[in-house]
């Protein structure tokens, strides 16, 4: 079974860096695109970051400079990198899996809370 999780999440202060987990089960990540999106209390879904099977990498605006994504192909997993959090970045963020970045997305995870406040 084909599977995406992740983990990492919590409640932070504003400034303060967390580290989410996306961990595939079942298949091998390193020839897949894996997302981030994240998806705030009444907003739509928003694309995060995205790295290509050859590690090119992709941001939206809103979190250029304060986010990286990374692999690490020998733990089957992919990381986002959060620094100087804000409250907008509260949401649950979900990792997913296809071939190419801005693809249709085929699997994904079930998601985990990140909270930035005070």
């Amino acid at each position: 079974q084909l599977q995406l999780v992740e983990s990492g999440g919590g409640l932070v202060q504003p400034g303060g860096s967390l580290r989410l987990s996306c961990a595939g089960s079942g298949f091998t990540l390193d020839v897949y695109a894996i997302g981030w999106f994240r998806q705030a209390p009444g907003r739509e879904l928003e694309g995060v970051s995205c790295i290509s099977s050859n590690t090119s990498t992709y941001y939206a605006d809103s979190v250029k400079g304060r986010f990286t994504i990374s692999r690490e192909n020998a733990k089957n997993t992919v990381y986002l990198e959060m620094d100087s959090l804000s409250p907008e970045d509260t949401g649950v963020y979900y990792c997913a899996a296809d071939a190419y970045c801005g693809s249709g997305w085929h699997y994904w995870g079930q998601g985990t809370q990140v909270t930035v406040s005070s």
